[in-house]
């Protein structure tokens, strides 16, 4: 894509110093104090997490937006001012202003029964940043030592292809430690089935998904489809802006998939794919319900991220993740959210994520691909599953 979040969030910097007045505009004093400390559960036990940076091709990150963003939101503290030399100038703002800002918190925030207390990256140097934004947190060498002292696993990776996360992950799998695996899971189909069939070996509950599946949009589509007033939906279409590239869509093609996958359900029969230049336009079939598109590039998404169109029979829901029209406070929403689902599932075992969907996405994404290499025919996803 042309840009990331993080450049997003920079670009939004203005929005976000408008913030100042009502829910968003606690003071800069306000927001650099820790967040109290939260009560103990009832068996005062609080769930530990081991967090892992995942790396792309190798390189590592040295500020993982999606666990500097995601997981952070599973740990009680920071250090503001610690945090606030290690972010960029519009992350710095983004976390005064609304991500650790107690007016932000929904009601909710901190979890009174998480913490986060390993951060595992192969570089312990790099790791120990982590450890200084957040109190209470131990660098971590080894992961078969962090699968040891924690009670589930979180695995981050920002923008990469998935290709280590087996390996990052088996140790606490082998364990049976609930665990969030980022997208893509892993890099193949043939990758995501090793982890799939691992996680189920040993009992280990795991989550996976794109962070569009926890927007606010998604849950009112929901609702709506269980009322029935708008009557059966008709057709899905799931927007992106940026940019198409071909890595990209192994990357950012998820989004929109993941969006029609959890709207929709497994059971997808076949992906067709059309890209020119920096837009990129799906078809995605299924045998027994409407048809889906997405648009990964789309250019008239100016000031958001994504959008997605749900034509019902009687009227068309769209939605983006922003909120009032803000997209920094929506994408806090979708983060703590995900958070949140993760956080049910240590305490509950139970997979929010069926795994055949999983697979799916991951599947959807290589039969797109296919298609775009032969004339972007229709290609069956049972092509691609090996």
């Amino acid at each position: 894509m042309t840009e990331n979040r993080r450049e997003w969030i920079l670009r939004s910097a203005a929005q976000l110093a408008a913030l100042g007045a009502g829910a968003a505009g606690a003071t800069a004093a306000q927001a650099q104090q820790p967040a109290a400390a939260p009560a103990a559960p009832p068996d005062g036990k609080a769930w530990r997490v081991g967090v892992i940076s995942a790396r792309i091709r190798g390189k590592p990150q040295r500020i993982n937006g999606h666990t500097w963003h995601f997981a952070q939101y599973l740990h009680p503290t920071i250090d503001m001012k610690m945090a606030q030399t290690y972010l960029d100038p519009g992350n710095q703002k983004y976390f005064e202003r609304i991500v650790r800002n107690p007016a932000c918190n929904f009601h909710v925030l901190p979890f009174p029964d998480v913490r986060i207390t390993h951060y595992y990256e192969q570089d312990p140097a790099l790791a120990k940043l982590f450890t200084e934004a957040f109190p209470g947190v131990e660098v971590c060498t080894s992961l078969e030592k962090m699968a040891q002292e924690v009670d589930a696993i979180w695995l981050g990776d920002a923008s990469g292809y998935g290709e280590d996360h087996f390996d990052l992950i088996a140790p606490g799998l082998a364990k049976g430690l609930p665990t969030f695996c980022d997208k893509p899971i892993g890099e193949t189909v043939a990758g995501v089935k090793k982890i799939l069939a691992f996680a189920k070996e040993h009992k280990a509950p795991l989550m996976s998904g794109s962070i569009f599946r926890y927007e606010w949009g998604i849950d009112e589509v929901k609702r709506l489809k269980e009322e029935g007033t708008l009557g059966e939906i008709q057709y899905i279409i799931a927007s992106m802006g940026g940019g198409y590239s071909p890595d990209g869509w192994f990357v950012y093609g998820h989004h929109p998939c993941w969006t029609i996958m959890t709207l929709l359900g497994a059971g997808v029969e076949s992906v067709s794919l059309y890209a020119r230049d920096a837009s990129a336009h799906g078809l995605v079939v299924y045998p027994d319900r409407p048809p889906a598109e997405i648009w990964y590039g789309r250019p008239d998404l100016s000031g958001k991220y994504n959008e997605t169109s749900v034509h019902f029979v009687k009227d068309v829901y769209r939605f983006s993740p922003a909120i009032e029209g803000s997209f920094a406070m929506g994408h806090h929403y979708e983060m703590f959210n995900m958070a949140r689902v993760f956080r049910e599932m240590i305490k509950t075992r139970v997979e929010p994520v069926p795994h055949q969907e999983i697979l799916e996405v991951t599947a959807m994404l290589y039969a797109g691909a296919k298609s775009l290499k032969e004339k972007n025919r229709q290609v069956a996803l049972a092509e691609v599953m090996g």
